[in-house]
């Protein structure tokens, strides 16, 4: 718990900063240097964290993100161990989906539940522009493979870009209700390498609203939102809906349920703190579970009452998105 009174049951694990796609709103084409491997937490030390996070501080939601964490080896390992946890935690993945196709099937059967995929476009020679890789035909695949392999649901996260791809919001979501798949439509936030983030380059949620209401019909979704990013709205009636996270136009952080620990067993309380806990190094020397758990527990006390995004002095934290997590 923190001291406005959220209750943090929601832990976001990086398991790499690496990723195989260069997005061009998250870093620059050469990439970035990435972390040592040796500063990485081991697939034991990740497993011992999560243990003392769903076993003695309630979390009940694991996240597992990267960078692209599909790089990470044994990651089904990973997914296992966390499965094998009782109380069991809800267990899903945001990925690019490059090489799901190949591992759907077993990401499945380690324990994954359900899996985000991101993708912007359906163009292949804008996904080219953007990501500066031609893959979008395997993260069609790998959609589609997440499917057959029964995780749900499905969920496809789009940020649009203006002047770029936000021509593309109705036929995103004419592909995603015809394939079952759920879409998330999120604000651009200021996470990149570069550091070019532009508020007046962003498309809003409310422009976004705008242009999806052009092909649908949309009404808000009955049910109370809780702790969920994404506000939603069903499409054409229902059942399907389509969700906006408003992360800068519309924050939500006095309902906010996360924390998020980096593939170097740093612990942020916020996606924008500008401090971390280092649990690594005291995990190295040897710190008991319960010394592990009095230090994130006071981390998660000085959590701040939001992001300030919007206020005077915002400043990108260090890190960017990749080195975060998701």
């Amino acid at each position: 718990m923190d001291s406005f009174g959220r209750v943090a049951t929601d832990l976001r694990v990086s398991l790499t900063d690496r990723c195989n796609l260069r997005c061009t709103y998250c870093m620059p084409a050469e990439g970035l240097e990435w972390m040592p491997r040796a500063d990485m937490l081991t697939d034991g030390e990740l497993n011992r964290l999560i243990r003392v996070a769903v076993c003695d501080l309630g979390v009940t939601n694991l996240r597992f993100t990267g960078g692209e964490p599909t790089l990470r080896k044994g990651i089904e390992g990973i997914i296992a161990a966390a499965a094998a946890l009782t109380p069991r935690p809800r267990i899903s993945m945001t990925t690019n989906a490059i090489g799901l196709s190949r591992r759907a099937a077993a990401l499945k059967a380690a324990g994954l539940d359900r899996i985000n995929v991101s993708l912007d476009t359906l163009r292949p020679d804008r996904f080219t522009e953007l990501t500066r890789r031609d893959r979008l035909a395997d993260v069609l695949d790998g959609l589609a493979a997440a499917r057959t392999a029964g995780l749900d649901p499905v969920k496809v996260n789009t940020v649009l870009l203006r002047g770029v791809n936000d021509d593309e919001a109705v036929p995103l979501l004419r592909f995603c209700v015809a394939n079952g798949y759920h879409l998330r439509f999120i604000e651009q936030m200021p996470l990149d390498a570069q550091h070019g983030w532009s508020r007046a380059e962003m498309v809003t949620a409310e422009q976004i609203l705008t242009a999806l209401r052009t092909g649908f019909e949309l009404t808000p979704r009955p049910g109370a939102r809780g702790a969920a990013p994404a506000e939603r709205w069903l499409v054409d009636g229902g059942p399907a809906d389509v969700g906006v996270i408003a992360s800068v136009t519309r924050p939500f952080c006095g309902d906010c349920d996360r924390t998020r620990l980096t593939a170097d067993g740093q612990l942020r309380s916020c996606l924008f703190s500008q401090t971390e806990t280092d649990l690594r190094e005291p995990l190295r020397a040897g710190a008991s579970d319960a010394e592990i758990a009095g230090l994130w527990r006071g981390t998660m006390w000085a959590k701040l009452a939001g992001h300030a995004i919007n206020e005077a002095g915002f400043a990108q934290p260090a890190r960017p998105m990749s080195a975060i997590g998701g």
